[in-house]
């Protein structure tokens, strides 16, 4: 059903790209044939036409790169707070914030399943849940550190301060992705969530984690107010997690999982943010960079990704053009 949906939306898309190119062509006769009284409304809306239908099949032009098994549907997304203590953490929070932008932007929907607060400020981890169409597609590529450098607001004497945070994506798998693992790998254990909520959250031990012991991947859900949905939750994600990366290091052994971890800390950055003392954001990966630091941070992300992924795509072609 949804493979079927997916071809009557192109089929929709198709028919409403011929009509409005009839529409502008006819337009453009029209005034060809009358140069000296022609409407100047029309030929503004002949120009606004071209340019929708322009942008629309750059789109879907970039969108058929996203042929992935799990492109097509939402993501999951965490950030964990590295190297840098209390700026680390506000640093978290802040890409948080951009990210839950950056979805909503898009018209996606975006719920947080986990999140841990920071001793003193901002956060030591969280976990989102983006469902929208390619969310996965275009946030696989934003999986890995990111780097910022700027004043500390948390030092007295005003020194710069450099802050690390990492970030994890995985696709929202459906009921037909099937995985077995076994229950002796798995160790779960509960505790209660804390925070808001009210009295079932602080007293009901409804937090769920579960830990995969031959890979030591550790996955936490607080999103649900029961035990038994917040299990179902972690199980979902750490079956996704284990997918992904089996997929990625083409099945080989998930024990070797840890191998494929990066730590969040000095030279294993994927994008720098530079606050002071000049404001750049530089994508290390494709060298896109733009000082709009500001519309960065408030979920402007589209040019990083889309460069990435045209590259990751190239990569791929040449890869397969290789005798």
């Amino acid at each position: 059903m949804q493979d079927l949906n997916d071809l009557k939306s192109n089929l929709e898309q198709y028919h409403d790209w011929v009509e409005s190119l009839e529409n502008a062509q006819a337009v453009l006769e029209l005034l060809a044939d009358e140069e000296d009284s022609f409407d100047e409304s029309l030929m503004v809306e002949a120009v606004q036409t071209s340019t929708r239908l322009n942008r629309e099949l750059e789109q879907w032009e970039f969108q058929q790169m996203l042929s992935g098994e799990y492109d097509k549907g939402g993501a999951v997304l965490t950030i964990n707070a590295g190297a840098g203590g209390t700026d680390a953490q506000d640093w978290a929070e802040m890409l948080l914030r951009m990210y839950t932008r950056w979805g909503e932007q898009q018209g996606y929907r975006v719920e947080t399943m986990e999140l841990s607060e920071g001793d003193e400020a901002g956060i030591k981890s969280v976990t989102l849940e983006i469902r929208g169409r390619y969310a996965y597609g275009y946030l696989k590529s934003e999986k890995g550190t990111h780097r910022l450098v700027r004043i500390s607001p948390f030092n007295a004497n005003g020194k710069r301060q450099t802050s690390f945070a990492g970030v994890e994506v995985m696709p929202i798998l459906d009921g037909s992705v099937t995985l077995d693992i076994p229950d002796t790998d798995l160790e779960i254990t509960t505790s209660r969530s804390g925070g808001k909520g009210g009295q079932n959250v602080n007293k009901v031990e409804t937090a769920v984690r579960v830990l995969h012991k031959p890979s030591g991947l550790a996955v936490r859900c607080t999103q649900e107010r029961s035990q038994l949905q917040n299990k179902e939750k972690a199980l979902a994600l750490l079956k996704a997690k284990l997918l992904v990366i089996a997929e990625s290091q083409r099945l080989e052994e998930i024990a070797e999982i840890r191998g494929d971890m990066v730590e969040a800390a000095w030279g294993n950055q994927i994008r720098n943010y530079v606050f002071h003392p000049y404001q750049m954001v530089k994508d290390l990966r494709t060298g896109v960079e733009t000082t709009q630091v500001d519309d960065v941070m408030n979920g402007e992300l589209d040019p990083f990704i889309e460069a990435y992924l045209r590259q990751d795509n190239q990569l791929v072609e040449a890869v397969a053009t290789q005798p």
